[in-house]
C-alpha cells in the first residue's frame, strides 16, 4: 500500500479500525484458520481496514482473526492502530515532555546544516513513547516536534507535531505509593503476571516471556532496578523475538536485571500468552504503563532524571517461576 510522505491533514481516518503488519509479512486466508487457502500476503507496515473481529476457536492459544479485504488475517503479528491528529503545542517546557504517537507510523527526519532535512533509518510507530524537546518549524514549514533519542544524546530528530499526543505529568502519577509491601509474581508456564499488595492480588495480566531454550526469561527473585518511560532497543536486545532492526520508543520499561531483562509495552506483536521475546516480559502497553506507575522506585514525572531519562533504585520484588 503506497502512502504519501505525510498523512493527510484530515480526521477522515479517525473512526476507521485498522491493522498494521508488524513483521516481514502476514498472509490473508480465505477462512479464519491457517489451514485454509492463502489469498494474499502483505509486507511490513501495510495498513488494512478491519471490517470484523472473529473468534474462530483456532488456534486455541490465540483464536482471534480480523476480516479484511479479501479474507482473514490472524492477529499474532498485527498491530491495531488508529489515526488521530493533535493540536501542536506552541512550546515545550525546559524539563522536556513525554509524547505518544497517534498515527500508524511516521518517518522521522533530521536536520543538519550540511545536508538539510534527511530521513533517519527507522520509523516510529503507533503508541510508542518519546521525549519531546521543542516545537520547531519542519520541512513543510509547519510545527514539528524535536525528539531526543533516549539511547543517543547526540541524535535528535523531528516528526510532525500533529502526530503526537503530549502526555501530562498527572497521567503517570504513581499508584498506591503509600503501600510498602508490593511484589510481582510471573508464572512462565501460564504466561501470566499478578501484582500483590501484601497478600492481596490487585492486578493481573497475560504476558509473553522469552522463547524457550533460546532466550529463556530467568527464574528466581529479582527487584525492579531501573525504570524508563521510553527506550530504544534493537534486535539484539531482550525485547522482541522479531526481525526488527530498531525498536524505537519501547514504552514503560521496568528493568529487573543488569543483563537487560525488563517488563515493557509491546507494539510489534499481539500474541500474548505465548513465548515471544529474547528474555523480557512483553506486555500490552496499558498493562506495562500500569506496572510502571505502581512499582517502586517511584517514577512520577518529577522523579525522572531528565539527564539520564531514568529512575534508579532498589525497587519492587519480582518472583519468576514455572
Amino acid at each position: 500500500m503506497a502512502l504519501p510522505p505525510f498523512w493527510p491533514e484530515s480526521d477522515v481516518f479517525e473512526q476507521i479500525e485498522m491493522v498494521r503488519v508488524a513483521t516481514r509479512s502476514v498472509s490473508v486466508y480465505k477462512e479464519p484458520n491457517d489451514q485454509s487457502q492463502i489469498v494474499a500476503t502483505w509486507p511490513r507496515d501495510s495498513l488494512l481496514n478491519v471490517y470484523e473481529t472473529v473468534n474462530s476457536g483456532t488456534p486455541e492459544y490465540n483464536p482471534i482473526w480480523y476480516r479484511v479485504f479479501g479474507g482473514y488475517m490472524h492477529r499474532a503479528r498485527l498491530q491495531r492502530v488508529r489515526f488521530h491528529l493533535n493540536k501542536p503545542a506552541e512550546s515545550i517546557p525546559e524539563t522536556k515532555q513525554l509524547g505518544e504517537m497517534t498515527v500508524p507510523f511516521v518517518q522521522p527526519y533530521r536536520y543538519t546544516a550540511s545536508d538539510g532535512w534527511q530521513p533517519v533509518p527507522f520509523r516510529l510507530y503507533y503508541s510508542t513513547i518519546h521525549w519531546v524537546m521543542a516545537t520547531e518549524e519542519g520541512p513543510d514549514r509547519k510545527p514539528w516536534y524535536r525528539l531526543l533519542d533516549e539511547a543517543d544524546d547526540n541524535l535528535q530528530y523531528h516528526v510532525p507535531a500533529a502526530y503526537m499526543r503530549l502526555i501530562p505529568p498527572e497521567e503517570i502519577a504513581p499508584i498506591s505509593p503509600e503501600v510498602e509491601n508490593k511484589w510481582i509474581d510471573v508464572n512462565l508456564r501460564e504466561q501470566s503476571l499478578t501484582c500483590y499488595e501484601n497478600d492481596s492480588p490487585v492486578y493481573h495480566a497475560t504476558v509473553s516471556t522469552g522463547l524457550r531454550y533460546l532466550y529463556d526469561t530467568p527464574t528466581g527473585r529479582f527487584h525492579i532496578m531501573v525504570k524508563l518511560p521510553s527506550r530504544r532497543m534493537n534486535a539484539a536486545d531482550r525485547a522482541a523475538g522479531d526481525d526488527e532492526n530498531v525498536l524505537a520508543g519501547v514504552p514503560w520499561c521496568s528493568f529487573f536485571t543488569d543483563q537487560g531483562h525488563a517488563f515493557h509495552g509491546t507494539y510489534w506483536h499481539d500474541n500474548f500468552g505465548m513465548t515471544m521475546s529474547h528474555g523480557c516480559v512483553n506486555m500490552v502497553n496499558e498493562d506495562a504503563k500500569w506496572l510502571f506507575r505502581w512499582t517502586r522506585p517511584v517514577a512520577a514525572f518529577e522523579d525522572i532524571d531528565k539527564r539520564t531519562l531514568a529512575v534508579q533504585g532498589y525497587g519492587t520484588r519480582v518472583e519468576i517461576h514455572y
